[in-house]
């Protein structure tokens, strides 16, 4: 074999061997982001009297296995702040039932009566905010941005105790960005960097969730190897989000069951 064959030879050992030294350093880095379940997940991330930022709209989006996670830990004192608390006994409301919340920062209470009876009780405090003014303060706290102004609540309850200034003659208030100690989220597909795609109207909350802290959690429906995802479909980056865990199988949650009556 010539002297050029030998090294070409050679040459492709080398990149044969580092790209095994590759493979076998993505398995044990701490940047490998996989975790075999949601306990495994949230290991040594929650602790009492922290802030949440939880996707979800309803019972669509919702991550299930990171309640139930929290739930299990026992983990009090929350501040979670989530566009609402699902249904009694159902999402955020399991954490309500086992009196696990004590603020929630959110725009709707309907649905769930727990959630309700707690309110009205002086058992939990609510801190109300229109859904796009939670949905920005949400967005704004991931993108650095501590406050903004809205015509929204101008003149109303919500309005109380915050600075009003005039922009053009008319009122503004001015709202609070908000950044958790920990976002947890639900999507359908994700690679295993963590980039994700939502389904749908499960995007919801979830994708600026996912931006409003420094340790985002993500359950998904699917794993799948990186480079699988095209990058035009990606909604969060995985540089967003720190762990990764594989909820399914998940079961339909309806809040209203309709049908057509029988004829």
């Amino acid at each position: 074999m010539s002297r050029r064959g030998v090294r070409a030879r050679l040459t492709g050992v080398v990149r044969a061997a580092y790209s095994e030294m590759q493979k076998k350093n993505w398995r044990e880095s701490p940047m490998n982001k996989l975790y075999p379940d949601a306990a495994a997940a949230l290991s040594g991330v929650l602790f009492d009297g922290m802030t949440i930022c939880a996707g979800g709209f309803g019972l669509c989006g919702v991550p299930e296995r990171l309640i139930d996670a929290i739930a299990a830990a026992g983990t009090t004192g929350l501040t979670v702040a989530s566009n609402n608390a699902g249904i009694d006994g159902e999402g955020l409301g399991k954490l309500l039932r086992t009196r696990q919340i004590k603020k929630m920062i959110s725009s709707y209470v309907g649905e769930n009566k727990e959630f309700e009876r707690q309110y009205l009780s002086g058992e939990l405090e609510v801190e109300f905010c229109p859904q796009g003014t939670l949905a920005e303060r949400v967005r704004a706290g991931g993108a650095g941005i501590p406050g903004f102004y809205t015509k929204t609540g101008v003149g109303t309850l919500v309005a109380e105790g915050k600075e009003v200034k005039l922009f053009d003659g008319q009122e503004y208030i001015l709202e609070r960005g908000i950044r958790a100690d920990l976002s947890i989220i639900k999507g359908w597909k994700a690679d295993e960097a963590g980039n994700l795609i939502f389904r749908k109207t499960a995007r919801n909350f979830n994708q600026p969730m996912a931006t409003a802290s420094s340790m985002t959690v993500a359950e998904v429906e699917e794993i799948v190897p990186v480079g699988s995802l095209d990058p035009d479909a990606i909604h969060v980056p995985g540089i967003f989000v720190k762990r990764l865990v594989l909820g399914a199988p998940y079961d339909k949650r309806i809040e209203f069951r309709t049908v057509r009556e029988r004829v």
